[in-house]
């Protein structure tokens, strides 16, 4: 592959960060953390010297020490904040990767490039050039603002990025049973590289540590996602993947240390992938469905099922302890021809419906296990189903699978006066919902096990923090399965896998049926008896607000709920339209989705005022009350009450955001200073409340690496891009924002 061939989408124009005092100063601010300085110089053609006095010149202490471990886990950052920097050329370069393993990254990744908003800005070269005085100028007024907000070592952290990962990796001071087989409640890896986990032994996605610590938390099951070809041989193929072996071995080795603590392993199915247009010069007779340069391997093909068939038998027989298999069958990737409803225009599954060929492609998967004589499961998403035809592919499944449904689909809200109904992953509304009531009630008629698809941990309403804490919501939610009789839960998709008090509480409300209970005993184990009642009474208070949260799929998906005060500010409209979880530029239109704005700004700042009163009614409490509390209890105390104030801070930075919008559209629509006056005085009050909540979240990330990290996102932001939005809302204070006082008369900003 050539960089040519990368996808670029409509390739518009970068943004300009007007802060800095050129392209050059944004590289090096940005990658100052993440990428050795040798490799920054060397990208843009200058000295590693060169580099570090630029960086030092805007205030920065002396660069950070990065390892292989810290680059591995990273990739995705690093994309992110040199998106609109870097041509192809150079972020390979600062990457160190071939255009296939990006290309492979970009359409992998969980759908990376999509995160990514389907496009690349079309930036050109980036190269050294030494500073001329206006920009040394504006180097010395960086520096000074980094010196007097952050201090002299500003950006390095006393815990650095990644911390949690070696913390995870110790075992926890408890031991914990094995749990019976038949409870399963699995979630995915906290930290796992999402692309190919099974050849990265040094990113270990599961150390020995974190599965006790899982263990404890009431965690049975683990997953991974995989890709068949990986793991088994594809008849096609020109030549054979020699790290298939290497993949099998680690998957074995993995599945043994997981039992040791009851602890089963599944793999996720999204087969069978399509293929690029090239591929089937060679194969007609395979082609299906055609969506852009793929289309998909038809299953309706002999070949392709035995691929199928056998490369499950294959992975069994190989991995005879492995716990199972959950597949999806409609996703976002194009798979079987009616994954994405187009069936119709392959010539072979035209004469067939989709719930046949959807059931096929599961019944094919069962097959592979029992040719395999193995006792793994199979569990049956119907994530993305039509429910047209979903009931006809629940009756057609073999009867030894278990059906999976998303608890809280479909479920009625009413937020702010604006009724809507539940997509997935909240922890604000709780379950079940119709929608999986409907298919359990389906899939039991039809001789089959249920399972429950539920958010316990975090949700994109907020992934940025280890668990958002609004514990009694995940209590009643996991009652209310209990009550439903459903025989296991997925506890979270790629989000969600810290073994927190979340995790804990849902698997004991699920054990023994009562949420209160399971909130009481959890708290007194982790926090002690002194604090226990108080903590409980604070998860109930941070329940109530995060009801008022402002849900809708869109909102999850495009406002900047994950990187909050890291967002930037803009003085123009950027005209770049929010992306999934990745990028939110300015665009408060998908950012509120259904919406009116005002509406959902009102409703982040209930949710922000609702945590930040509770978390202020606990910590008073505890300062009144922590005399017999041990060491370990109060540290577990004090990350509950961090993860509890950069929540709140997120929900309120969200909302202030938004306020900023609406004013800087009202005020380009206005002439006259009196009409100017207020919006002027709300823009003031936005720009220095970013700064203060910024600031906030920079002491909160400083000393706890889990807040601002997602497994499948990486960081969304990362302690320099908070110190970037302290000097994105200055400039603007000082620069915009007085510019336009002075358009309308007015003196400049009152501070």
């Amino acid at each position: 592959m050539t960089v040519a061939e990368l996808p670029k989408g409509s390739a518009p124009e970068p943004l300009c960060f007007a802060h800095f005092p050129d392209r050059l100063h944004a590289y090096v601010w940005r990658n100052w953390s993440l990428v050795p300085i040798p490799r920054l110089a060397r990208v843009i053609g200058a000295r590693a010297a060169e580099v570090r006095r630029l960086g030092q010149a805007m205030g920065l202490g002396n660069p950070p020490r990065i390892t292989r471990s810290q680059q591995a886990r990273s990739y995705i950052t690093v994309i992110k904040r040199n998106w609109h920097l870097l041509p192809y050329e150079q972020l390979l370069e600062l990457l160190d990767w071939s255009p296939e393993q990006l290309a492979e990254t970009l359409r992998e990744d969980d759908f990376l490039f999509i995160k990514l908003g389907n496009l690349k800005p079309q930036c050109a070269p980036l190269r050294y050039r030494p500073s001329d005085a206006a920009m040394l100028e504006r180097e010395r007024e960086l520096a000074q603002i980094v010196r007097e907000t952050f201090g002299e070592d500003a950006g390095r952290t006393p815990d650095p990025l990644f911390g949690f990962v070696r913390r995870l990796a110790q075992p926890p001071p408890q031991r914990t049973p094995s749990r019976r087989p038949s409870e399963l409640r699995f979630c995915y890896s906290y930290f796992a590289l999402y692309g190919d986990p099974l050849l990265a032994p040094a990113e270990d996605p599961y150390p020995e540590g974190y599965l006790a610590r899982l263990a404890q938390a009431g965690v049975t099951g683990v997953w991974l996602p995989v890709m068949l070809s990986q793991l088994a041989r594809v008849p096609w193929e020109i030549e054979p993947d020699r790290s298939r072996a290497t993949r099998l071995r680690n998957l074995r080795r993995l599945v043994a240390r997981a039992r040791r603590h009851g602890v089963r392993v599944f793999l996720y199915l999204n087969e069978p992938r399509s293929q690029p247009l090239k591929f089937f010069e060679c194969h007609p007779h395979l082609k299906g469905v055609t969506e852009g340069q793929y289309a998909t391997l038809c299953t309706s093909v002999a070949e392709v099922q035995a691929f199928l068939r056998e490369s499950v038998a294959t992975i069994c027989r190989a991995v005879p302890e492995l716990g199972g298999f959950f597949s999806i069958s409609a996703s976002e990737n194009l798979t079987n021809c009616w994954s994405h409803g187009q069936g119709a225009q392959c010539p072979r599954c035209a004469q067939r419906s989709p719930a046949a060929v959807i059931a096929e492609v599961n019944r094919l998967f069962f097959e592979g296990i029992e040719a395999a004589g193995s006792d793994a499961q199979l569990l049956v998403w119907d994530w993305g189903w039509n429910d047209a035809w979903a009931g006809d592919v629940i009756r057609q499944l073999p009867k030894k699978v278990s059906l999976m449904s998303v608890s809280e689909w479909r479920l009625p809200i009413k937020r702010g006066g604006v009724a809507s109904e539940v997509g997935e992953y909240s922890i604000s509304a709780v379950g079940p919902g119709p929608r999986a009531t409907e298919h359990w009630r389906l899939a039991r008629a039809a001789g089959l096990n249920t399972l429950a698809k539920i958010q316990a941990g975090n949700t994109w309403e907020l992934s940025a923090v280890p668990a958002i804490p609004a514990v009694a919501n995940v209590a009643r939610h996991a009652e209310n399965l209990s009550k439903a009789e459903v025989s296991g839960v997925m506890l979270g998709w790629t989000l969600g896998g810290y073994p927190s008090s979340n995790l804990e509480v849902a698997a004991s409300a699920l054990a023994c049926g009562s949420g209160e209970a399971a909130m009481h005993q959890v708290a007194q184990r982790r926090f002690g008896p002194q604090l226990a009642d108080a903590v409980v009474q604070a998860w109930q208070g941070f329940s109530a607000a995060f009801c008022e949260f402002p849900y809708h799929i869109g909102v999850v998906y495009s406002a900047p709920l994950q990187v909050g005060p890291a967002n930037l500010l803009w003085a123009e409209p950027t005209g770049y339209r929010a992306t999934m979880t990745g990028l939110p530029y300015d665009d408060l239109p998908a950012w509120r989705s259904i919406y009116p704005a005002s509406v959902f700004a009102e409703q982040l700042e209930k949710v922000a005022a609702g945590f930040e009163r509770t978390l202020a009614e606990l910590r008073a409490f505890a300062a009144r009350n922590t005399g017999q509390t041990s060491a370990p209890q109060a540290q577990a105390f004090e990350a509950e009450c961090r993860v509890a104030e950069a929540a709140g801070i997120h929900f309120q930075s969200v909302a202030n955001q938004a306020c900023f919008v609406m004013a800087r559209q009202a005020l380009a629509t206005v002439n006259k200073a009196e009409d100017a006056r207020p919006l002027l005085a709300r823009l003031e009050r936005v720009l220095h409340d970013e700064i203060t909540l910024a600031r906030r979240l920079y002491a909160l990330q400083s000393v706890d690496s889990r807040l601002g990290f997602e497994a499948s996102n990486h960081y969304f932001y990362v302690p320099m891009d908070l110190m970037e939005k302290v000097i994105n809302c200055r400039a603007l204070l000082t620069g915009w924002l007085a510019a336009q006082r002075r358009r309308f008369g007015m003196d400049g900003p009152s501070s």
